[in-house]
């Protein structure tokens, strides 16, 4: 399956998980379009200042890709810079947040995997 940039689902949270800010999630395929396990596929872009607070994974692994931008990830209470070409594995059971501390949009491709 080819899904064209042109097709791609998009939406806006809000102060997504009791962050501030907007992000912006380009899904590349919907949950409903895959036959493996997996829960999200898709572009993620947080505006300066904007973040995703810190959530759990039971049951299922995060991979964030950063592709630009520059990001604050609290990794399990440990709080480390990202910025593009570094990949982030969130696994079953461990808590993560991310916010953009740089000046431009922070972009993430992320995925979750279920089991």
């Amino acid at each position: 399956m080819i899904k064209r940039s042109a097709k791609r689902e998009i939406e806006v949270r809000k102060n997504m998980r009791g962050a501030g800010g907007e992000v912006k999630i380009e899904h590349y395929f919907k949950k409903e379009e895959m036959t493996a396990p997996c829960r999200l596929c898709a572009n993620l872009t947080l505006s300066p200042g904007s973040g995703i607070g810190i959530h759990e994974h039971r049951g299922e692994d995060e991979v964030y890709i950063i592709q630009r931008g520059l990001g604050l990830l609290n990794d399990d209470g440990v709080e480390t810079e990202v910025s593009a070409g570094d990949a982030v594995l969130t696994g079953n059971g461990s808590r993560h947040a991310i916010t953009n501390i740089g000046n431009e949009d922070l972009v993430i491709t992320a995925v979750i995997m279920q089991y």
